[in-house]
């Protein structure tokens, strides 16, 4: 599974990152989220889509 954060879309919430601290992490200028890896580790998928299902903005883009 792949994932990425549409920077265009992310308004920094930081649920992603809450969700998924191995996945996700937050820009020190902006707050806003990026993937810190587009492959999501083994056995984090589930956390994959929970932080997918948590952002408002749906800024978190998964791709099998």
């Amino acid at each position: 599974m792949k994932v990425r954060v549409d920077g265009g879309l992310c308004q920094g919430h930081t649920l992603c990152a809450m969700a998924a601290p191995d996945i996700f992490a937050l820009r020190d200028e902006d707050g806003h989220a990026y993937a810190v890896n587009e492959e999501v580790p083994a056995g984090k998928e589930d956390l994959a889509r929970e932080a997918a299902r948590s952002c408002p903005e749906q800024a978190v883009v998964l791709a099998h």
